[in-house]
């Protein structure tokens, strides 16, 4: 069914309008007092818990960050079987973003290229409403995604990542650092080391017990990598989100002019499927066996969840196949998820 609405309505549809219109449908669920009742539908296996971060997740499948930028959806993407929502990404400055259009699809490689420039209402209005969340009891794990605000210098980033970190680390249950968007001027050079350290032991400074991971490109090399996961783990950091989106455009099918039209900005999706899936095997090589590793990238089907958990993964989270996969999609890797538990229990 959503695969003919997404074919004959939804693709017709400028793709930021049908991302509203998209959450507009999320937010009704909690809004008119669904949320029981669908959750009872997507529910995860009880067999599908995973403890991290000092957490108890229902499932190791969560909704990236980008999709509920100003933390507006998050009963509704728990309802719809996510394990967790991380929210964001969230700038101390609330800022518009890029100019539109800003957000393109690649529908013949189920990807997306986007540009959006961290566009968000600011960090303390996403604080207020994590806060009102927490007091509704909602039982999401929500993690707070933090980037740079736009306007302010990259000579200037440590204050800024501060003081998103001192309003959202008191309601969020975990923080990731964001120094990876590409359409940021200037934001992904902060992954190298002399600039990361400061800006992560300040937000670590200011996040008192509220873990905090790193999430880096898929697009640094293997040198880059490993010094980002020293760097973390000497800092004592939770773990690292592999990976952001990529601003390589190999290997894709679609028309090369509909790929030059949509111009700069991070590719997602199944293209960046081998890249993350690489980087992800580098990360966990290079880090302690109990470092928690956030696999993002890629991921489509339960298998390519399977795929991540197999390699290291202890949590993976996706965004752009729910354009391709519709409001089921969690439902879907989750079940797939847990018959595969079944199977191989059985094989036992």
């Amino acid at each position: 069914m959503y695969e003919l609405l997404f074919r004959t309505v939804l693709r017709r549809l400028d793709p930021e309008r049908a991302h509203h219109l998209a959450v507009a449908v999320i937010r009704a669920i909690p809004a008119l007092g669904l949320t029981g009742l669908v959750r009872r539908f997507t529910r995860p296996d009880p067999a599908l818990a995973v403890d991290a971060l000092g957490l108890r997740f229902e499932s190791p499948f969560g909704m990236a960050a980008g999709f509920d930028k100003d933390a507006r959806s998050i009963r509704g993407l728990w309802a719809l079987g996510f394990g967790h929502v991380e929210i964001g990404t969230v700038t101390a400055i609330p800022q518009e973003g890029n100019p539109r259009p800003r957000l393109f699809r690649l529908v013949d490689d189920r990807a997306v290229i986007n540009r959006m420039g961290f566009n968000n209402g600011g960090a303390a209005a996403a604080a207020e409403r994590v806060a009102r969340e927490r007091r509704r009891a909602t039982r999401a794990i929500i993690g707070a995604n933090i980037g740079k605000s736009r306007v302010v210098a990259v000579e200037d980033a440590v204050a800024d990542y501060r003081e998103s970190a001192r309003l959202l680390a008191p309601v969020a249950d975990y923080l990731a650092v964001n120094v990876s968007s590409p359409n940021t001027p200037g934001l992904r050079g902060l992954q190298d080391e002399a600039l990361l350290r400061p800006l992560l032991a300040a937000v670590l400074a200011e996040s008192g017990a509220t873990p905090v991971l790193v999430k880096i490109a898929p697009d640094l090399d293997d040198d880059a990598i490993d010094a980002v996961c020293a760097l973390a783990v000497e800092l004592g950091l939770a773990g690292i989100i592999a990976t952001n989106t990529t601003i390589g455009r190999e290997g894709l099918v679609s028309d090369p002019a509909l790929v030059e039209a949509a111009g700069a900005g991070g590719l997602s999706g199944a293209p960046l499927r081998d890249r993350a899936l690489a980087v992800l095997r580098r990360v966990r090589a290079a880090v302690p066996s109990g470092f928690c590793v956030i696999a993002v990238g890629g991921i489509d089907t339960a298998d390519d969840a399977a795929e991540r958990l197999a390699a290291g993964a202890t949590l993976v989270q996706g965004y752009t196949a729910f354009l391709y996969r519709g409001p089921l999609w969690a439902r879907q890797v989750t079940r797939g998820l847990a018959a595969r538990a079944t199977r191989g229990t059985a094989r036992a």
